[in-house]
């Protein structure tokens, strides 16, 4: 109940043991079907479902559909297939490790069709021009929730292709803030309503990132002709990176691709069609070649982000790119509470059934402090996270709390993985329901590592941090 006063607990179970080193995979109780990506072979699907030939634009990889290879099974060259991003699909194609499709119906997750998104690792949006459905809008973020991969390309405000009201930026940004998984700005960044004729953003200086500078080369620039950018919201998601600015910008604000974390997925976002464009298509379609344009290096940094989708970690380091042998798994034990006082190491009371504060899930949680006297909650567990794989700690949380102030944090969760902080939540990020949160932990690969979380309440006024549905993923 918002605001109220927790009542004292009784000491009805003596604390768990001392941090369980976890090395298998343990079920999460919240994700079904995760996507698993193949050793050798990432799975790629291309939407071409939501109006991507409208007007002018020819967003496919070939004109053979659902598969591409019907049209020539052993491509050379980008004319080998016909549409404006048949030079993407025939690069991948060529490198003998990928599997290219095209979905022209509604997008599903868990559903039995060969395009299900279940079948696959990465999803690209190139420029969609029709609102995706409730139900399509759920099976994207659950299968971007459960370890794929989303590729999101948008164009200038205003290019309504279809002329049914809707253009790329307020459908991208409808899908990210209407949706049934998580509406709170799940990725950190919306898309600005902007239309930028031309430019050539640069890249930032990054060695290590793996969309940067991985197999297929190295990314200097960009390319913008009537595109947008976005606006970043690292306060929302920690894991939000602005890797291409616009002239003049940096920071929070003028991205023009952008990387983040939902989950255990990965998202990309670029804020215009004209670089996957090679110029090359269907009869009748004004295209432009960006994909070749000598100014930007846009199919590197198109590539190397599919391979970063894809989770194909022989790109390099960086952006939560792992090494290609990791075993995909969930690594933390009891993740959802539901076994009570086992594998975490907890203050007495913190894992409960009590009704006072819902559980996300079943009928335990984590419910640190909400006492209104001064306090202290800690929550723990130690896992070891292979060598070799990116790992994303994810876990929901709700903050319920009696403060009126509206600038001052006088009760605080801080929550660290080893030694490094990941972020600091406080009385003043109080909602109503449960909020996902993400953090990219790839970095403690090789190493155990304890996941913990310390509330310190104050002296008056309470405010409970109520955690579930935990989760340590691996690719």
């Amino acid at each position: 109940m918002l605001g109220s006063r927790r009542s004292r607990r009784r000491l009805t179970t003596a604390l768990a043991g001392l941090g369980l080193f976890v090395t298998g995979a343990a079920l999460q109780v919240t994700t079904t079907a995760t996507p698993a990506h193949a050793a050798t072979t990432h799975r790629i699907l291309f939407d071409d479902g939501h109006a991507e030939e409208a007007g002018n634009a020819d967003w496919i990889i070939s004109t053979s559909k659902p598969d591409p290879l019907a049209q020539d099974s052993s491509p050379s060259s980008e004319t080998d297939w016909t549409g404006a991003l048949s030079s993407w699909g025939v690069a991948l194609q060529k490198t003998g490790s990928y599997s290219l499709k095209t979905a022209t119906s509604a997008l599903t997750y868990g559903g039995s069709s060969t395009t299900d998104l279940s079948n696959f690792d990465t999803l690209v949006l190139p420029e969609p021009n029709t609102l995706f459905t409730t139900a399509e809008k759920t099976a994207i973020m659950t299968f971007v929730q459960n370890g794929g991969g989303l590729f999101m390309i948008s164009d200038h405000t205003g290019a309504d292709r279809n002329s049914d009201g809707e253009d790329a930026v307020e459908i991208l940004n409808d899908l990210m803030t209407n949706n049934s998984v998580d509406s709170t700005d799940p990725f950190g960044f919306s898309i600005d309503t902007l239309d930028i004729s031309s430019g050539y953003p640069a890249a930032i200086s990054d060695s290590s990132n793996a969309v940067l500078n991985g197999a297929f080369g190295t990314v200097t620039k960009s390319l913008i002709a009537d595109g947008t950018t976005a606006t970043l919201k690292p306060a929302d998601n920690a894991n939000v990176k602005g890797l291409v600015y616009r002239s003049g910008y940096s920071g929070n604000t003028g991205a023009f691709f952008a990387t983040s974390t939902f989950g255990s997925g990965r998202v990309a976002f670029w804020g215009d069609s004209s670089p996957i464009d090679d110029g090359t298509g269907q009869s009748g379609n004004t295209l432009y070649d960006g994909w070749n344009d000598t100014g930007a290096t846009n199919a590197a940094l198109a590539l190397n982000a599919t391979a970063w989708l894809a989770g194909d970690g022989s790109t390099g380091g960086g952006g939560g790119g792992g090494g290609g042998t990791c075993t995909a798994a969930q690594l933390l034990g009891n993740p959802g509470f539901e076994s009570g006082n086992t594998t975490w190491t907890a203050s007495s009371g913190v894992i409960t059934s009590s009704t006072s504060e819902a559980a996300r899930t079943g009928s335990y949680k984590a419910w640190l402090d909400g006492y209104g006297t001064a306090h202290t909650d800690t929550l723990s567990q130690s896992v070891t996270i292979p060598s070799g794989c990116s790992a994303t700690l994810s876990f929901y949380l709700h903050v319920d709390t009696a403060e009126t102030t509206t600038s001052t944090a006088y009760d605080k969760l801080t929550v660290t993985a080893g030694s490094t902080t990941l972020a600091t939540y406080s009385n003043l990020n109080a909602a109503s329901g449960y909020v996902l949160k993400s953090f990219d932990v790839s970095s403690l690969a090789g190493t155990t590592a304890t996941i913990k979380f310390s509330g310190v309440e104050g002296s008056t006024l309470q405010t409970s941090f109520v955690i579930d549905d935990t989760a340590l993923n691996v690719s």
